[in-house]
């Protein structure tokens, strides 16, 4: 009995960690996605983004015959009301990340986002009880003294990272805390916010301004596609982050700033500024004093 317990945790274990490694290698090669639709204003893909995943998931949980626990989870109280604020965060993160991309700062997101695993790790001692040792409150310090050292150099704090960062480790967070089923509680997030964004989308329309259609074909495409790529990504992550702990998210994360930066300069030719050298040079030595002390904690 305690062996089979012991394997069904390990294999429970597994498979989060191989979700979120889906989730954020999917989402390390976003900004190719995204720099497709430069011709449409952040807002409106934003809105596409939201609507679309939302009709998806919710197909998707039709399908299933589970559409009856949409209305268990709308009349839940205080766990919609949660769902409720974690889409408002997560709506703004994806907002502000979009408009980064197509705003030639995406080795700026990229720093966000490897500032947002330390982010997690903090959170997931000070929320969940995680185990935080010197080495890991040595890094977090480390990359809070690298972005200190940006707001010298630059003469104003790195907003757009730490707003990155600190809006997508507050999601995590909080979809850890809900413990929902992945899909479920992505279909309630999003059609919470789809009426906004139908609104929005229909509003544009009436101004003859509207993306969807206006700007041919493939971009039309590209933004009801939108939905599934917002939607699967999302799907993985949340099935981690019930699964495995803050910390090792934290981890993994790694896969999608990295697969950011690269491509913002091997492919899109961005530079970083001398603030975001300095930033990510304090980021980068905390977050290799985090994964190299990893095995050394772990075994201790």
């Amino acid at each position: 009995m305690i062996r089979t317990q012991r394997a069904s945790r390990i294999s429970a274990s597994l498979g989060g960690t191989l979700a979120g490694f889906a989730a954020y290698g999917i989402w390390g090669m976003f900004p190719l996605y995204w720099r497709q639709l430069t011709m449409v204003e952040p807002l409106q893909i934003l809105a596409h983004r939201v609507f679309w995943a939302g009709a998806f998931c919710l197909v998707l949980v039709l399908a299933k015959g589970r559409g009856a626990e949409i209305l268990r989870l709308a009349k839940s109280g205080k766990t919609f009301a949660a769902l409720a604020f974690s889409t408002l965060v997560v709506t703004f993160n994806w907002g502000l990340y979009i408009w980064a991309v197509n705003s030639g700062r995406i080795i700026e997101s990229a720093l966000g986002y490897y500032i947002n695993p330390l982010l997690s790790v903090a959170l997931g001692a000070v929320f969940f009880k995680e185990k935080a040792d010197s080495w890991t409150r040595i890094a977090v310090a480390v990359a809070s003294l690298g972005i200190l050292g940006a707001a010298v150099v630059y003469g104003s704090v790195p907003w757009v990272s730490l707003l990155l960062a600190s809006t997508f480790a507050l999601y995590g967070a909080l979809k850890k805390n809900l413990g929902l089923e992945p899909l479920l509680g992505l279909t309630v997030e999003t059609l919470i916010a789809a009426p906004v964004a139908f609104a929005f989308l229909a509003f544009r329309q009436a101004q003859g301004a509207a993306g969807f259609i206006g700007q041919g074909f493939a971009p039309s495409l590209l933004l009801v596609l939108a939905g599934v790529v917002t939607a699967v990504p999302l799907l993985f992550f949340a099935h981690a982050a019930n699964t495995i702990t803050l910390q090792r998210m934290g981890f993994i994360q790694y896969v999608s700033p990295t697969g950011q930066l690269l491509l913002g300069v091997l492919v899109f030719g961005e530079r970083p500024s001398p603030a975001l050298v300095v930033a990510f040079a304090g980021v980068l030595v905390a977050v290799l004093i985090y994964v190299a002390t990893r095995k050394k904690t772990s075994q201790g």
